[in-house]
């Protein structure tokens, strides 16, 4: 494949140069994230561009190539040798420039090793790695190459976004000025999988485009068939099978997903290629991740991931902004009247996201519509997240989805959640509140809350002025022995799996409306280790996803459909979530 780019190159180069002089041509900015199946030859193919803008287009044009390591630098950087050595010297000169057919051209530039210049055309190559980050600073760069992001490891003091932005911070948006990163994929949560995901989210405004190359698009990875009987009998089976999930190896994919290639664009050769391909590898992840159908597919990840990914897409197409953004206020902050002249205030800088105001009619009273649940997370910024999540629960009466109407995201002091939670809980007209309650006997390790368990705190602290607090069921004999109630969701080793299972069905059947994407990010993160636990990947977080775990669980299985009153009767709830007073708590 080099050799024939680097014919191709060599053929078209001086047609190319006189030609676009002619013409005028001004290379564009170029700003790529470049995700591809392994083997597809994107170094090769960029390193080649810029090479073709430095000695074809311009004069001065310098480059940096940045590997993830240093033979993956030397590699790029060897291309790049095997095509100067084979380019015409007088292709280096303007026409009718006098020019010596020995001279050389490519010299090094200081003693390092790592930079090079082609004197004809005054640009230099400089290579550097992303293990050695001081290596990609300094220069005055308009083409940069990035190699293999997907696989740069974030450590203290050299992430992958710090390299990136020493080596790119200089480059202004203009002509003649190339950025690409280029990688199989490495997972989720990583510095190139939020690149690429950006890139491809119009709403996120990035100045990358994305380009995907699956394995199908690359012509070698096919394997003919020996006569057309064979090929027949191939197609046959294909198409018999097409409904099919059943597998009896973990080295196979079953025919409905052989079919999906085939509807992707995968000829039969491609399929009976991957067919004798996905034989050596005992699990889909490894395989989607050197040879991805798909950019879903691409980004899986080495544990087992909880939640379908193509499932969790189809949840993106009722993300949107919200419509107001700012916070509940009332008379104070905390206190007795932390309750009183609830109203809720717009700021563009505000944690709460609202999608739709509370619906409260003066004259009737619709029970159990509205629901909050709260996660605690921490006040600074390398803690957990808290969150407040307000889930609708109207169209459930006539067989509809819940659906997310707001949501209150940041740090906070332990004590500040407690009294916005109860205020947001009470501006959506007194919805039940249901608190996590975590306690250091569950021997939960997977998520971490700063300063330790807060649950107990909060719960005492919104008891005094909220009626409408979620309490865990008691059994008989508890009742009997007349044991005080448990207020908050327990998530522990045994509630856990169930809630989560409960997520999984509703994702897998879209049963709830999703709004904040954020969330979406958290659900192709999650995974369940070989512990058999469940926590988010290292590097982020789940605090989204477990309001939705403990909300949907108890807004499907706990409550009953929301059913109108008269607001008179408003002291009248279901037994199970009706306001308690401070004397019956």
């Amino acid at each position: 494949m080099i050799l024939c780019l680097t014919i191709i190159f060599i053929a078209f180069a001086p047609a190319k140069r006189h030609f676009s002089s002619f013409i005028g041509f001004v290379s564009p900015p170029v700003r790529l994230v470049l995700l591809k199946a392994r083997q597809w030859g994107g170094s090769t193919t960029s390193q080649l561009y810029m090479a073709w803008l430095q000695l074809v287009h311009k004069v001065g044009l310098n480059s940096l190539i940045i590997a993830h390591q240093g033979a993956g630098s030397d590699e790029i950087k060897d291309m790049f040798d095997r095509m100067i050595k084979n380019y015409p010297v007088d292709m280096l000169h303007k026409l009718g420039e006098v020019y010596n057919e020995n001279e050389p051209r490519l010299v090094g530039v200081g003693k390092s090793g790592s930079i090079h210049r082609v004197p004809q055309r005054n640009c230099k190559i400089k290579i550097g790695t992303a293990e050695r980050p001081d290596s990609c600073r300094g220069g005055d760069y308009n083409l940069v190459h990035l190699s293999e992001v997907g696989l740069w490891k974030a450590t203290e003091g050299k992430k992958p976004e710090d390299i990136v932005r020493a080596a790119c911070s200089g480059i202004l948006y203009a002509p003649y000025t190339m950025i690409v990163m280029e990688s199989t994929a490495n997972g989720t949560g990583n510095y190139f999988y939020t690149e690429y995901k950006a890139a491809v989210d119009p709403k996120a405004k990035s100045q990358y485009e994305a380009m995907f190359v699956s394995w199908f698009d690359i012509e070698q990875y096919s394997e003919p068939f020996e006569n057309d009987k064979d090929r027949i009998g191939f197609a046959h089976k294909l198409l018999v099978n097409r409904e099919n999930n059943n597998v009896t190896s973990s080295r196979e994919e079953s025919g409905k997903y052989l079919w999906w290639l085939w509807k992707k664009g995968a000829t039969l050769e491609a399929i009976n290629w991957y067919i004798k391909e996905r034989a050596g590898k005992n699990d889909h992840g490894i395989m989607a991740s050197e040879y991805p159908s798909d950019d879903i597919e691409a980004f899986v990840h080495s544990g087992t991931m909880v939640f379908d990914k193509y499932k969790v897409e189809e949840l993106r197409r009722s993300v949107r902004p919200p419509k107001f953004v700012g916070d509940v206020y009332a008379k104070s902050d905390d206190g007795a009247e932390a309750l009183a002249n609830l109203r809720f205030k717009e700021d563009n800088q505000g944690l709460l996201w609202v999608w739709s105001l509370p619906e409260i009619d003066p004259d009737d009273d619709i029970i159990d519509r509205y629901l909050t649940v709260v996660d605690i997370g921490g006040r600074t910024s390398k803690a957990d997240y808290s969150v407040i999540l307000v889930i609708d629960r109207l169209e459930m009466i006539e067989g509809g989805r819940p659906s997310v109407v707001a949501q209150w995201y940041g740090h906070i002091d332990i004590d500040l959640l407690a009294w916005k939670a109860a205020q947001i809980a009470a501006f959506y007209d007194n919805s039940l509140l249901v608190i996590e309650s975590n306690t250091v006997e569950t021997h939960d390790n997977e998520r971490h809350i700063e300063g330790g368990d807060q649950s107990r705190y909060i719960l005492n602290q919104i008891s005094q002025i909220y009626p409408n607090l979620y309490a865990r069921r008691q059994s008989e004999d508890e009742i009997i022995q007349g044991m005080p109630r448990k207020y908050g969701f327990h998530t522990n080793i045994a509630t856990k799996p169930m809630i989560i299972s409960t997520l999984v069905k509703v994702i897998r059947e879209q049963l709830y409306t999703e709004r904040d994407e954020r969330c979406l990010d958290e659900y192709l993160t999650y995974e369940k280790t070989s512990r058999g636990t469940y926590s988010a990947i290292s590097g982020k977080h789940d605090d989204l996803l477990m309001t939705r775990a403990i909300g949907l669980h108890i807004c499907f299985h706990e409550m009953d459909l929301p059913r109108v009153i008269p607001r008179r009767r408003t002291n009248k709830r279901s037994e199970s979530h009706r306001p308690m007073t401070a004397a019956t708590i």
